[in-house]
């Protein structure tokens, strides 16, 4: 838990709750708070396995993962390549319209900004919609003082009803519906107290609810993903999901919306960070032995 991305603060709020939970499930369990040194660190913790909540940069993008793989610790979450890709907003989206999925449409960001407004920008890779921001026009563009465009991605507005749901081993969770009281779920409506309401199940038609649980486990499926991977959706008027961006290693406080999802399906806290770890694997396909690690 930890790490150096702008999600440290929130990922050592989810390694706390974890590490909690597995040792009142009697798990050997251990923290392991990476700040620079992380393989020195890691290899003096001596783990046999990692439960993996380092969020963002170097910690979901692949990169832990791969030195994971070298050290042949077996890691939650999902592999390397399914990692790169989720991290990576615009191939995540190429790769799920392939597979059939529909997402947001993107608008081209020309020298001067977006081409059209309003629209949703964000960058291309960071999580906990970390720079998420609703443009209605080219001053809110330019009062961003954006120096590096390639980094950015702009996206149509879609109106609906905002969902997320967790795919835990392969199998979808009750869909969390997701009302920002401020109409934009960015980092303030996400971690403000207050400042967001949320249903579970979401406030939809069953068969809706069970399409929109049968989309994500396909793109769980199209990436690769393993694990507990979360996939943030809009439900539009016709009922029809358009897949956000997918999660790898979403928020595992107790508040957050996996622990929501699982909750709703009668899986305690405890129970869900024991299934987690049982999950943990090489790419090699070795499995974990025993004991974990955050």
């Amino acid at each position: 838990m930890g790490g150096t991305s702008a999600e440290r603060e929130i990922s050592l709020r989810s390694g706390s709750a974890v590490l909690k939970a597995l040792q009142n499930s009697g798990v050997d369990a251990v923290a392991v708070e990476l700040n620079n040194d992380w393989s020195g660190q890691i290899a003096k913790a001596g783990i046999q396995s990692a439960f993996n909540v380092l969020h963002g940069t170097l910690g979901e993008d692949g990169c832990v993962q791969g030195m994971l793989e070298v050290m042949g610790i077996p890691y939650t979450g999902s592999g390397v390549m399914a990692s790169a890709l989720c991290m990576n907003k615009k191939l995540c989206k190429q790769i799920l319209t392939h597979a059939g999925l529909k997402v947001p449409l993107d608008i081209t960001i020309a020298a001067d900004g977006p081409i059209r407004y309003p629209v949703f920008i964000k960058p291309v890779s960071e999580g906990s919609s970390i720079g998420l921001h609703h443009l209605t026009s080219k001053a809110e563009w330019q009062a961003l003082a954006i120096h590096n465009s390639e980094n950015w991605m702009a996206e149509m507005p879609v109106k609906g009803v905002e969902i997320a749901v967790a795919v835990l081993d392969g199998k979808a969770l009750p869909p969390v519906e997701v009302v920002p009281k401020s109409g934009v779920y960015d980092f303030a409506s996400k971690y403000t107290s207050g400042a967001t309401e949320y249903f579970c199940p979401a406030r939809l038609p069953a068969e809706t609810l069970r399409y929109c649980m049968q989309r994500a486990e396909a793109a769980v499926a199209a990436l690769h993903c393993s694990g507990a991977p979360r996939v943030d959706m809009i439900v539009d008027s016709g009922g029809e999901p358009l897949v956000l961006e997918i999660n790898t290693l979403p928020g595992m406080t107790e508040t957050s919306l996996l622990p929501k999802s699982a909750a709703t399906a009668g899986i305690s806290f405890e129970e869900l960070c024991l299934s987690i770890l049982a999950t943990a694997s090489l790419e090699n396909g070795e499995m974990m032995q025993s004991g974990g690690a955050l």
